[in-house]
Formats: C-alpha cells, sequence, structure tokens
C-alpha cells in the first residue's frame, strides 16, 4: 500500500490482463486518512486508450473510494507487454461538504501555497492466462501425460502439478469415504 498524506492509495501499480479484443479493468482503493474531506483527480498520459470511473470526486474523513480503471479492448497483439502508460493521482484538502458535483480543475492547482499532493501510479500489462492443457472433462482410464503434451514436447512440471492433484484428491476422497463408513456403520 502507498500512502501519502492524505490518501492510501491501494495498489500503487495497476496491472492489466491484455487479451486481444477484449477490455480489462483494474480496481484501486483510496482511502482518506484525514479528519478532513479531500478532492481527488486522476489524469493519464493516454486518455484514449482508458477510462477512469470516477475521474474525480471527494473522499470524507476515515472512508475508501473505489476507482475503476478499464482499458479499451487492443486490436493489435502488444508482443512485449511493456507499458509507459502512467497515472497521476492529485489530491488535495477542500473544505467540509464539498461533493463530486463540487470538484472543478482550479482546485488542483498549486497557485497560492496551495499544497497538492501528487502520486504517480505505473501501468503494466499480465499476458492473458492460456488455454489449460488439461481437458475440462477426461475419461477415467485415460492418462494425465497425453493432456500435458504440447507441440510434441512433454511439460514435465505441469505433468507433475496435474499429478500431485490427482493424488491429493484421490487421498481426500479416501479419507471422505472412510468417515462415511464410520458413520454409516455407528447408525
Amino acid at each position: 500500500m502507498s500512502t501519502g498524506d492524505l490518501l492510501s492509495i491501494q495498489p500503487i501499480e495497476l496491472k492489466f490482463q491484455v487479451e486481444l479484443k477484449k477490455q480489462s479493468s483494474c480496481a484501486m482503493q483510496l482511502t482518506n486518512k484525514t479528519d478532513k474531506y479531500v478532492a481527488f483527480k486522476v489524469k493519464t498520459t493516454n486518455p484514449k486508450k482508458y477510462s477512469v470511473r470516477p475521474n474525480a470526486g471527494v473522499v470524507v474523513p476515515g472512508d475508501t473510494c473505489n476507482v475503476i480503471v478499464t482499458m479499451q479492448a487492443q486490436k493489435e497483439a502488444l508482443p512485449d507487454l511493456q507499458c509507459k502508460d502512467k497515472f497521476l493521482l492529485q489530491s488535495v484538502v477542500v473544505p467540509d461538504g464539498v461533493t463530486t458535483k463540487d470538484v472543478t480543475t482550479e482546485m488542483f492547482n498549486k497557485e497560492g501555497g496551495k499544497i497538492v499532493e501528487e502520486f504517480k501510479l505505473r501501468v503494466t500489462y499480465i499476458p492473458a492466462n492460456p488455454p489449460s492443457p488439461v481437458p475440462e472433462e477426461s475419461d477415467e482410464g485415460s492418462s494425465p501425460k497425453a493432456s500435458v503434451l504440447e507441440n510434441g514436447h512433454q511439460n514435465r512440471s505441469l505433468f507433475d502439478a496435474v499429478s500431485r492433484s490427482l493424488e491429493e484428491t484421490k487421498e481426500k476422497s479416501s479419507e471422505m469415504v472412510g468417515g462415511i463408513c464410520m458413520a454409516l456403520s455407528s447408525l
């Protein structure tokens, strides 16, 4: 969690799952750490690519505001998943009773010795989860080895994970059957 004097910000890095032709959202939580009303405004270096709701608002003392940042659907693959986009969160103390509709751009001007807290948030792209190589439904007699073949090469670590999972499932099933049998025998 990152923190300024006015607001705590969680998370400090916005992570978007990138999948072609699908938009992706990230939630940010702003918590007012003061006993004063705090107005905030969110800006980005790439406003055509992201929408921020709400992009401005007021957080009353001790309260929390959730902000949803949505990245528009990508039409082309991002080859290296590198991102230079950034967000700037500005916050400033405002008079008690100020509401979101009262927030103006002028509130965030640093003129006249006004303290405007600014926090920069980085953007990170993460690849969308590839489809699982393990089929959702399989015949009981089939071997898990067949389902972890990828391009003719066996993915050993995946096979090991699937094998461990199957063993754990068998152990839990045996324990459950044993418990049911004991319960039935006591009737």
